[in-house]
């Protein structure tokens, strides 16, 4: 395994540098105003969680008298999450340093919200996985986003060049659970849930590589939910939370 590694790193080196030592590659794609390429995207989703003043109180659940559903909580975790995109891409030429950039997404992501009890009792909700002394939420979500920025590129140096990028980002949720989480009745074992609309602010950088027919852009961006994205819907796993802001880590491979 560890000689296979080597292999790839030397391949690797190789290639880039017969790329650095030939000509101007990239079939002119930086010298047309607008031009047009796709994207693939690895995505880690997290939340960031403010608790209400009383997160720790046991759930008094009113379907049971308003008994207690559960032990008082002891914290509220918001482990990282894999998910996948697949976008397209529309550039416009603003000045020698300067791109507009449109981003057209799918992305397929799962959000985990975990919950430890004090008694360490675990209450599993079907099709997610929960670690010994935890009970998590998973909120599936597949948006379309539509995100637009400014490209701010460095000088070109044979077929490199560097840049970094900033703007804002709309995502649309088109994966809702309403219709099935209507039919619960009980309080208890609703959903945790999100609005459907999310506005976000992006910041990253990236590469840019030059081939003979086309330009490859690996990409690392952050991304932050600009409101609180949790809609309280009175439940057990939604009532200890204030605001819920939603954090993206994203690693984009662009093909132009």
């Amino acid at each position: 395994m560890i000689k296979l590694r080597y292999i790839f790193t030397i391949v690797g080196v190789f290639a880039l540098t017969q790329t650095f030592a030939q000509g101007n590659f990239g079939g002119g794609v930086d010298d047309e105003d607008v031009h047009f390429g796709f994207t693939f995207q690895y995505v880690s989703s997290q939340y960031k969680i403010i608790k209400n003043s009383n997160w720790r109180n046991p759930y008094l659940n009113p379907e049971k008298g308003f008994k207690p559903s559960t032990d008082s909580l002891q914290s509220i975790q918001a482990p990282s999450n894999p998910g996948f995109g697949v976008g397209f891409v529309a550039n416009v030429l603003l000045t020698k340093h300067l791109d507009f950039r449109f981003t057209p997404t799918l992305v397929f992501t799962d959000r985990v919200v975990g919950y430890e009890f004090k008694n360490k009792k675990n209450y599993e909700q079907e099709g997610t996985i929960s670690p010994d002394g935890f009970t998590r939420r998973t909120v599936s979500a597949v948006m379309v986003e539509f995100p637009v920025g400014i490209k701010l590129k460095s000088d070109r140096r044979n077929n490199f060049r560097a840049y970094v990028l900033g703007g804002m980002k709309y995502g649309i949720n088109i994966a809702s659970k309403k219709k099935e989480d209507d039919e619960i009745l009980d309080p208890e074992f609703k959903f945790i849930k999100n609005t459907k609309n999310i506005l976000s602010y992006e910041v990253g950088l990236g590469f840019d590589f030059y081939f003979e027919f086309f330009k490859l852009s690996p990409e690392f961006k952050i991304s932050n939910s600009i409101n609180s994205v949790l809609l309280n819907n009175n439940t057990l796993y939604a009532n200890p939370i204030e605001k819920m802001y939603l954090r993206n880590f994203q690693f984009s491979l662009y093909f132009e």
